[in-house]
């Protein structure tokens, strides 16, 4: 509980943090990225014999971007004394002011692209080779959970048996607008499911501990914190979200050969870009020599062209890796889970844990409770990534 005395002795910090958070609360990137004709062009690509260059639409932009750049940097940081904190909002500015580029750009190409690479990154060619070791394991999967066999209301009956595990409130929609299977909308507590996607018994558990298990619970922890920065997101927190909800995954027990395969051809889409391929061109490389089938192939190749060159996805692998070398040197996981944080900005957390500025996580994400899931063949692969 945040005292009247401490609010009072930090009435700097908490006066810009809650400014930001006035002002981000219109730039949740994921609201724009998500072509709203998803399945329309999906049918003309794949009657075309995959040779047309898809034109989605996306949502309209409802904020004046030059407008909220200026009142980011209008925020007077040199109020905030503490220089570990102090950084930390600036970092967070710069982080901002890169994603209201990102979304003022959606649809336009390269523009986009460049905006997307400052803000997310591009594979660099350790983490090509990462991706490629992987690709080279045979799958040993137990092909029987792996068989498309439920629809989205199957689904919505699975997360709602695996909800009554934490003790928060969620609501579950149907969407024909996301890209992935399902996602987290941090804003508005909802967990959306494609509608028209088939999942197999292995990826309703795979959602299930990377969305619910991480991606909630951190939601549900950030509500927790005095700061909104803990809800709004750290610099980078992507990479280790992710790392963090794929990391649920193995603890649980249910990562696959063919789950990290699927890490990996993302790796390999979005070094495509760099490449300078197109929508088709992706497709062709993932569909005809990687041998992925057409529709996960469309999934994958539409992911990191959404935009115009949308390059976050490699970052799964990358946090993967991270947060796995993390947690087996026994370090505290719960730090991790207190908002949209990132890994490198652990002992500013701490700082501000130890000032009363944050608290430690109210959830935690039962999977890494789990002393059973260690699985060799796993292990051999996650310690082998350099």
């Amino acid at each position: 509980m945040v005292t009247e005395k401490l609010i009072k002795s930090y009435q700097n910090l908490f006066d810009i943090d809650s400014n930001l958070d006035r002002l981000v609360k219109k730039i949740e990137l994921l609201n724009y990225i998500n072509p709203l004709n998803i399945e329309s062009e999906k049918k003309h690509f794949f009657s075309s014999k995959f040779n047309y260059e898809p034109n989605f639409k996306y949502p309209k932009i409802r904020f004046n971007g030059y407008k909220l750049h200026r009142l980011f940097f209008s925020q007077r940081l040199e109020r905030i004394k503490d220089e570990d904190i102090r950084n930390l909002y600036k970092d967070i500015i710069y982080e901002y002011s890169g994603l209201i580029e990102c979304i003022e750009t959606i649809g336009q190409g390269k523009k986009f692209y460049y905006n997307s690479l400052k803000s997310f990154g591009t594979p660099t060619e350790r983490d090509i080779e990462n991706a490629k070791f992987i690709l080279r394991f045979d799958n040993s999967d137990f092909e029987e959970d792996l068989l498309p066999l439920y629809n989205v209301d199957d689904a919505i009956d699975y997360f709602e048996a695996f909800r009554t595990r934490y003790d928060f409130d969620f609501t579950i929609k149907k969407s024909t607008n996301i890209a992935a299977a399902a996602m987290v909308q941090n804003n508005t507590k909802t967990l959306l499911l494609r509608k028209n996607h088939k999942f197999s018994k292995n990826q309703l558990k795979v959602l299930a501990n990377h969305e619910i298990g991480v991606h909630l619970v951190t939601t549900f922890n950030s509500i927790n914190q005095p700061l909104k920065i803990f809800s709004n997101g750290f610099p980078n927190n992507v990479e280790t979200q992710e790392g963090l909800a794929v990391y649920s995954e193995y603890k649980s027990g249910c990562l696959t050969i063919t789950r990290l395969k699927e890490l990996a051809y993302r790796v390999i889409a979005t070094d495509s870009l760099a490449k300078g391929y197109n929508f088709s061109d992706t497709f062709h490389l993932l569909h005809n020599q990687y041998k992925v089938n057409r529709d996960k192939a469309f999934s994958i190749t539409i992911r990191v062209h959404r935009g115009g060159g949308f390059t976050k996805d490699h970052l799964y692998l990358t946090g993967l890796k991270k947060v796995y070398r993390y947690a087996k040197d026994e370090n505290d996981l719960d730090v991790l889970l207190t908002g949209k944080v990132t890994l490198e900005y652990k002992e500013v957390i701490t700082k501000l844990q130890s000032l009363g500025l944050a608290n430690t996580s109210k959830y935690y994400t039962d999977a890494y409770l789990n002393t059973d899931a260690s699985e060799k063949n796993f292990d051999f692969i996650l310690n082998s990534l350099k």
